[in-house]
């Protein structure tokens, strides 16, 4: 089953979920804010594609953040993410078979094809 993870309003989001539709992929949407994140499946998220493919460091989130967690990030990433899931780069893909991060129609057309 294809999930695709990010926020309702997000307007990448929008543009992958239109994608999607537009190709008659089925798939799954799962909200960040909505559906809440599990430690296990950030966990394996890290894992799988590392904290600088997953972490948007220019996002509205980040910034906020004051400058200790931002600092020890390395360290307590796994806390910090799960309780502020809008760090995580949108959308998130998963396929089934492997992650992807942010949309581009030629990237998907590529997964999909």
């Amino acid at each position: 089953m294809i999930t695709l993870y990010g926020i309702k309003n997000c307007d990448t989001v929008k543009k992958a979920r239109t994608w999607l539709e537009q190709n008659n992929i089925a798939y799954q949407f799962h909200d960040f804010r909505a559906d809440g994140l599990d430690k296990q499946q950030v966990n394996n998220w890290i894992s799988e594609l590392g904290l600088e493919t997953l972490v948007n460091k220019r996002s509205t989130t980040w910034k906020e953040l004051d400058e200790a967690t931002k600092n020890q990030f390395d360290t307590n990433a796994l806390d910090v993410i799960t309780e502020n899931p809008t760090l995580i780069k949108r959308p998130l893909l998963d396929t089934g078979k492997q992650k992807h991060v942010g949309f581009k129609d030629a990237e998907y057309s590529k997964i999909f094809n």
